[in-house]
């Protein structure tokens, strides 16, 4: 997760559109928010863009450029349709009440592990970080989650933070930091190509509950009001991580094409792609987008029960909803 504070344009951007929060006409156009610049995590909606599945499916579609402002809160005002968010950011927001429903889970798996440099020595196993300093984002959910991980391998899940957001890396890489968070088919990859290799330990190793690391989230007033469209750009979107599964090369060369300049090296897109069709992008029976009730109830409901959870009213929330009503399958074809 990336946590940011608003900026001016975020701000503005957000006042201007957020009157748009009631129905949207079928000719307005399809406003997407990035939660960050192009990366692997975003290839389906480049694909479905490139291959022109959005035209196909009559739709004009515009993806808006990267601010300080949440998907989360874009979307839930209004000011987007449609966004990319994170189970643990999702968690949050929907908690405080934000009208927001997840409409396809794009990485099935947590594609984020802890992370520490691959020739320290005296970390073999999360136990070690106990007393150590982490480099995070701010997120709520970060935590109470590294804490878990630690105490079930045997810590007591002490550690010193500090939010770096982006500069976490770097913090790593120079000794600053002892461990962090990347994306292993972005940062993870990049640390490699940069000489920078880093250990990296899953939460699901040792019992922590499986997440749907990466969403696709929708307006939920709109979404009912306009059910084939939403049905028009969900299934549009799930074709292009649909051809990102089947053939990561061609997706990658399609994010490529359509972001000139916007990476650092090829491989690091071409090897992005590839690790996420291997590992992330289809559920336990092969399909693209599906989400469960079991698996939102599994890390959501772990929040829940550390107390960190607020209600629109700031005020902790242990008591769990109904997990069922926080996404939906409806827009997805099999």
């Amino acid at each position: 997760m990336r946590v940011r504070v608003l900026s001016l344009f975020g701000a503005l951007l957000l006042m201007v559109l957020a009157g748009c929060a009631g129905g949207a006409p079928a000719s307005q156009p399809v406003r997407v928010a990035l939660d960050w610049t192009p990366n692997t995590n975003h290839l389906g909606l480049y694909v479905a863009q490139q291959a022109g599945y959005f035209d196909e499916a009559g739709l004009d579609v515009e993806f808006l450029p990267w601010n300080t402002t949440s998907p989360d809160t874009l979307v839930g005002t209004g000011a987007a349709d449609y966004g990319i968010s994170f189970q643990d950011s999702f968690t949050f927001s929907k908690a405080a009440g934000a009208d927001i429903t997840s409409v396809m889970a794009i990485l099935q798996h947590w594609a984020t592990e802890v992370a520490v440099r691959a020739d320290r020595a005296d970390i073999r196993s999360p136990r070690d970080l106990d007393g150590k300093i982490y480099a995070g984002f701010g997120g709520p959910g970060e935590l109470p989650k590294m804490q878990a991980v630690i105490r079930a391998d045997g810590g007591r899940g002490e550690f010193t933070s500090e939010v770096l957001n982006t500069a976490a890396y770097e913090a790593l890489y120079a000794g600053q930091a002892d461990f962090t968070e990347p994306f292993v088919n972005v940062e993870g990859i990049e640390a490699e190509l940069r000489n920078e290799p880093v250990r990296t330990f899953r939460y699901t190793d040792y019992g922590f509950p499986d997440a749907y690391n990466v969403l696709l989230i929708g307006n939920s007033t709109r979404l009912a009001e306009d059910p084939d469209r939403a049905r028009a750009f969900v299934g549009a979107v799930q074709r292009g991580y649909r051809l990102a599964a089947d053939d990561p090369a061609a997706a990658a060369q399609m994010l490529k094409d359509a972001n000139p300049g916007a990476f650092t090296s090829d491989e690091l897109v071409d090897r992005g792609a590839a690790m996420l069709a291997e590992q992330f992008l289809r559920d336990e029976q092969g399909r693209v987008g599906f989400q469960t009730e079991e698996r939102w109830s599994g890390f959501s409901g772990f929040l829940y029960g550390t107390g960190s959870v607020a209600g629109p009213d700031g005020a902790p929330v242990t008591a769990q909803p109904d997990f069922a009503t926080w996404f939906t399958n409806d827009y997805l074809t099999p």
